[in-house]
């Protein structure tokens, strides 16, 4: 999922415990597999699945456009939705497997392709979560620092460049996320995905109004029929930053994974996959609107100088108040984020750690640690140290590799090919049992290609990036 990804909460507590004793009939207040009735419908399935894809992914996309220019920018976003659309409704229609519903994208996999596959996909998966976690420290910590910046310049009145570390801002970070990833089940408040879709609007709508409000200024659009010139970055260079702009965007596109979780909030009759393509379409219209406006917005206000973070790039430096309220959002979605993004990885671990040394009092002893006011606190040791352990490790990389359109480019390759195109597609063909070789196979296996090249060259954009960013930057010692 996305930098922002969190309106869908996780149940995984009670998987594979439905035991049907409904009679077929059904009763008033149960579906056909014994959970409670379904009430979601296409506007509730659209919300969610814009709240949780409008995220950090829109801080990139101006920065995106500007490597592309006016013409690829705008033609690579319709080209990404348009797959991912197509994609989001083969998925839809694999909800059931002959009748029986699959909770999670997983699931799916399981009961579609099964064997080393399901392992293959949950790694990926695992793998991705990681380093959304990464991500997520570098974004937030970059906004702290600019809040930091943007009041220094204030004081100083802007004479003085107020270059900071941002290691102290990560630091910070990965202290509140030890904390907060004590806090059982914290990924399933309820009240956190509302927040996190407030804030998540609050910061893109400032990136968009202060993207608008330049133009409007200035009175002319920036920018180039072919993005960044060649002058400005080296013709080598400027292969390679193209290339990664399309990780950056198939990053902000990439959600796929939570769409079977919000199709099983979905009630039936109509099938549950008419209803889902249907919020799959509004849905996509909608992002993409909204992202075509950000990303060109902020590539006409900027031009070829935008920023790699919209909203801290400092080619905004007024109003400074404005500035500070879309970070500060950034920051507070996402701590939310981080947690919702790595709790499903912290009970993976969990689990197969207590299947696989049962005996282990370090690893099952809960112990109760009284708390006035409250119930008392379960604690584990094995939870303590081994999630302080994982954010510690994720603050560490981050540290090293402060690069922002860097790691968002290499997430968004690595999550596109195969957790958006390829299961979809293999998933599909199982499903309805399409002929190998027939046109329909064809096309689909066309399509699967031609994003596993894009998905490539992406990760090898990004890949290009950090180490060309690494022979300016000394590890640890970065100031913005």
């Amino acid at each position: 999922m996305k930098m922002g990804e969190s309106a869908v909460t996780n149940n995984h507590h009670h998987h594979g415990l439905s035991i049907d004793v409904i009679p077929q009939g059904g009763s008033k207040c149960f579906d056909d597999d014994g959970r409670l009735k379904r009430t979601g419908n296409v506007w509730t399935a659209s919300a969610h699945i814009i709240t949780a894809v409008i995220g950090s992914g829109v801080l990139s996309l101006a920065w995106a456009i500007a490597q592309l220019g006016w013409i690829a920018g705008p033609t690579v976003m319709f080209l990404f939705s348009f797959v991912i659309y197509y994609t989001s409704s083969l998925l839809a229609d694999c909800y059931r497997t002959g009748g029986k519903r699959n909770y999670t994208y997983t699931d799916a996999v399981r009961s579609n392709l099964g064997g080393v596959k399901v392992k293959i996909c949950g790694l990926i998966q695992y793998l991705n979560l990681f380093g959304v976690a990464i991500g997520y420290t570098i974004a937030a910590s970059i906004s702290m620092m600019a809040i930091k910046r943007s009041n220094c310049f204030h004081e100083s009145g802007a004479k003085n460049l107020c270059h900071i570390s941002s290691n102290p801002y990560m630091i910070m970070f990965g202290v509140a996320e030890i904390l907060f990833s004590q806090i059982p089940d914290f990924d399933q408040i309820w009240w956190l995905s509302i927040v996190a879709a407030v804030m998540s609007f609050t910061y893109s709508s400032i990136g968009l109004g202060l993207g608008i409000a330049k133009v409007a200024e200035t009175g002319k659009f920036m920018g180039s029929l072919t993005g960044i010139s060649i002058g400005t970055v080296t013709e080598t260079q400027k292969i390679w930053r193209s290339f990664q702009a399309l990780g950056n965007i198939a990053f902000a596109y990439s959600y796929s994974i939570i769409l079977i979780e919000i199709q099983d909030t979905v009630k039936s009759p109509p099938s549950e996959s008419k209803t889902m393509k249907k919020a799959t379409l509004l849905s996509v219209a909608v992002t993409t609107a909204f992202y075509m406006l950000c990303g060109c917005m902020g590539y006409a206000a900027f031009g070829d100088l935008a920023p790699g973070n919209l909203l801290t790039g400092f080619g905004f430096f007024n109003p400074f108040w404005l500035l500070d309220i879309a970070n500060a959002a950034i920051v507070i979605h996402l701590v939310g984020a981080y947690q919702v993004y790595c709790q499903p990885l912290f009970a993976f671990i969990e689990k197969w750690a207590f299947q696989r040394w049962p005996k282990s009092q370090f690893i099952t002893k809960e112990i109760k640690v009284p708390i006035p006011g409250f119930r008392p606190y379960n604690l584990n040791l094995f939870r303590l140290v081994w999630r302080s352990a994982f954010v510690v490790l994720t603050t560490v990389i981050s540290m090293l590799l402060p690069f922002f359109n860097d790691v968002v480019g290499l997430l968004g390759a690595f999550g596109f090919w195969p957790l958006t195109v390829y299961f979809p597609v293999e998933m599909y063909i199982a499903h309805k049992k399409i002929p190998k070789w027939s046109t329909r196979w064809l096309c689909l296996q066309i399509l699967s290609a031609a994003c596993l090249i894009i998905s490539i060259a992406a990760a090898a954009g990004s890949i290009a990036g950090v180490v060309l960013d690494l022979k300016v930057y000394k590890p640890f010692k970065t100031t913005y």
